[in-house]
């Protein structure tokens, strides 16, 4: 990874958003504004639940939108700890780094409705680990 990469948040894949909040709030000491994102790009709704103590990761809690959805068949297999995101200064640096370890860009960069606009690219590691990348600043014009 490059220099200056920060854990962004955990995502966890689950059937409803809205049955799963409160226990999963309670269960890890999160807080939920009870915001929930539809990205159609991603066929995906997220919402992020923020850690009470400093120093402990947000987590993201991802439902599918459909059933076309990249993780409806994640959640047909039982759902779960799905993906670590990690927010990096450039994706194309990042994605080449990612070239030279040999793991496998599962998604090109596209903007992110969750991240107002902030591209995210998909990576598959040869340890078969899901992580996503998202840029720390939205591209400006020409980018």
């Amino acid at each position: 990874m490059q220099h200056g990469t920060v854990l962004h948040h955990v995502g966890y894949v689950v059937e409803s958003i809205q049955k799963a909040a409160a226990t999963f709030a309670a269960s890890l000491a999160l807080d939920w504004d009870g915001r929930i994102i539809h990205d159609p790009l991603q066929q995906v709704c997220v919402s992020f639940f923020q850690p009470r103590s400093p120093g402990n990761p947000v987590f993201e809690l991802v439902e599918p939108a459909s059933q076309d959805s990249p993780v409806a068949g994640f959640l047909r297999r039982g759902g779960g700890y799905h993906h670590l995101c990690y927010e990096v200064d450039s994706l194309e640096e990042q994605l080449g780094i990612v070239r030279e370890n040999g793991d496998l860009i599962a998604r090109m960069p596209l903007p992110a409705v969750a991240f107002d606009g902030r591209r995210i690219a998909w990576v598959f590691t040869r340890n078969n680990m899901l992580l996503e990348y998202l840029e720390r600043r939205k591209p400006g014009p020409g980018a």
